[in-house]
């Protein structure tokens, strides 16, 4: 897996910070430097610990497993990809307005917006990706789409939170496809 592939995969992990971030922007009167740098610390830090976490579960399991690695790439790829999409289309997900920082509940939702990057750190075992340089990358790409998120969310509102969610789904799905597709052959790049 090369620099491009981590990339795109720290992109698809971030949609779900970012329209959070979105949520936060919206909240907030003008944007508030302060509160968007903590706002992408936590989204950014917990996006690039997660992974990490996964890593060294799935290294336990490495001997176990590699034979079946790319079908457990595609399949973790495809359920996380598809869960974005389908909540792209739901109207649950709805801002909540508020004027101030709430530091327990953006730890909870650092959390929420990172499991599904604990389950690509697993992947990560298995495909052999150098961990150290997939986490500085996707906790940096994180970090810069939530501060972006915060600015979009406060200049635009929330018309493309579902845009971004539905994007970051779909680049997901498309890069466990080609995991598969490359281990069986199918796919030479």
């Amino acid at each position: 897996m090369g620099l491009l592939d981590i990339f795109l995969i720290a992109i698809g992990l971030s949609m779900d910070a970012f329209s959070v971030a979105v949520c936060k922007g919206l909240a907030m009167p003008k944007v508030n430097i302060k509160h968007m740098l903590i706002i992408a610390l936590f989204f950014g830090g917990f996006q690039g610990l997660m992974p990490l976490i996964g890593w060294f579960a799935g290294v336990q399991f490495e001997e176990y497993i590699t034979k079946y690695d790319h079908w457990i790439a595609f399949i973790l790829l495809a359920i996380i990809g598809g869960n974005m999409i389908k909540e792209s289309f739901s109207k649950d997900a709805e801002c909540e307005e508020e004027t101030h920082l709430r530091i327990k509940e953006l730890f909870i939702m650092a959390i929420a917006t990172s499991i599904d990057a604990l389950a690509v750190g697993v992947t990560f075992a298995f495909l052999k990706v150098d961990i150290l340089q997939a986490v500085i990358l996707i906790g940096a790409t994180t970090f810069i789409l939530s501060c972006g998120g915060v600015y979009v969310g406060n200049f635009f509102g929330a018309k493309y939170k579902s845009k971004a969610e539905l994007a970051g789904g779909v680049i997901l799905c498309l890069l466990g496809t080609k995991i598969l597709l490359e281990h069986l052959g199918i796919l030479v790049l």
